[in-house]
């Protein structure tokens, strides 16, 4: 648990949006779908937010009608394998600017490269937290 709170800390310092969806032990994909739906339906009905409420209780029906935990952790692996290829694009596109030596580039290429390797980072927690 630690560990997960840890890599949550790291991602939301590094600014990106990603939502926590790192389950407690025992915890299945879809009930942990359903609890961060909910704390956000009650953060929304708290705020008066009446137009994000109601997409958030739409995206709670759908997960109800039709979230199966093996399909979610289907979908979770096939994360995995997209944020590890969009990884090794990231790599090719930094050593390229690497030969060419524009600086300006490479910064901006290794920027994309750290946030390509968080959300790597979370989708293989994610796909984890299904086991």
């Amino acid at each position: 648990m630690i560990r997960q709170t840890a890599l949550l800390g790291l991602l939301l310092a590094a600014n990106l949006n990603v939502t926590p969806i790192l389950a407690a032990e025992g915890d299945s994909g879809c009930a942990v779908k359903r609890q961060v739906l909910q704390e956000k339906i009650d953060a929304a009905h708290k705020s008066g937010n009446s137009r994000e409420l109601d997409g958030l209780q739409r995206a709670l029906g759908n997960v109800d009608a039709h979230c199966d935990d093996a399909s979610l952790h289907k979908e979770r692996l096939a994360s995995v394998k997209e944020a590890r290829e969009e990884v090794q694009e990231r790599e090719m596109e930094l050593r390229e600017a690497m030969g060419k030596g524009d600086q300006e580039k490479i910064a901006k290429r290794q920027a994309k490269l750290a946030e390509a390797r968080a959300e790597l980072e979370q989708a293989e927690a994610e796909a984890r937290a299904d086991q």
